[in-house]
């Protein structure tokens, strides 16, 4: 089954040509002109991923993408917006946006930033339960689900630099205090916990986490790395990311 994309884009032009290149591309494309249209499809038929403009009329793609996280919607959303400064990419994320593209774009960025979303959206293959004996005792490996504050078991737990990790979950702590990450976020987060310490390059970065190496002008790692760190980062404590001039960034404390 081809994936399904929301396309919300006001200019007919754009709207035309992305909505062109995506069918070809093998995706099947609801296209809409404004936000309050695309939030009514968004209820009527979830998509597979949304792709929204930020500058429309009614309600803008930012103002779609709060209402949806709001409701507990999780589809993935990437942003289109011809704002290139780092606050308003900031304000992206924050309304809860995965990705964003920068107009002018090329549309095999758009292609690659969404086969990037679906991936990581996909859902992990699950592993078949061994087969019980009646009456034996459950293996000493398995637990109950996790409940309360901090889940369980430990052992699924990622711990580096006061940052403790559960990625079945996807729930992330420092201290006792939960950080509330998106997607783009946690995998980050995660990616940096499993090699704490060392020193990953930006191009291993975009390809473990995007799956394609937008290249050096891009902006987008260090936009994602700067809203990280205001979510980890505490008065009075060690920054945790700590960026390697020219190289990229490691995970460390102090």
């Amino acid at each position: 089954m081809p994936h399904t994309v929301l396309l919300a884009e006001d200019d007919r032009a754009i709207r035309n040509a992305l909505e062109r290149a995506l069918t070809l591309e093998g995706y099947r494309v609801t296209a809409v002109a404004d936000g309050v249209e695309a939030l009514a499809q968004a209820h009527r038929s979830r998509p597979d991923v949304l792709v929204l403009d930020v500058m429309m009329p009614g309600l803008d793609g930012l103002q779609v993408c709060r209402v949806l996280r709001a409701e507990g919607d999780r589809t993935p959303v990437l942003i289109l917006t011809a704002l290139v400064e780092t606050a308003d990419r900031i304000a992206g994320l924050d309304a809860g946006a995965d990705d964003y593209v920068v107009k002018p774009f090329d549309v095999e960025e758009v292609f690659a930033r969404l086969r990037a979303l679906l991936r990581r959206a996909a859902p992990a293959p699950s592993e078949p339960e061994p087969a019980e004996k009646p009456g034996a005792p459950a293996p000493s490996g398995r637990h109950p689900a996790p409940s309360g504050r901090h889940p369980a078991p430990s052992g699924r737990f990622l711990e580096a630099a006061g940052l403790r990790m559960d990625p079945q979950a996807r729930r992330a702590w420092r201290g006792d205090r939960e950080l509330e990450l998106t997607r783009t976020e946690f995998e980050l987060l995660e990616l940096l916990i499993r090699n704490a310490g060392v020193v990953l390059e930006h191009s291993t970065i975009y390809d473990r986490i995007w799956g394609y190496d937008f290249g050096p002008g891009s902006k987008n790692l260090a936009v994602y790395v700067g809203y990280l760190r205001r979510k980890l980062d505490e008065p009075g404590a060690p920054q945790l990311i700590h960026t390697v001039r020219g190289v990229g960034y490691v995970l460390r404390e102090g």
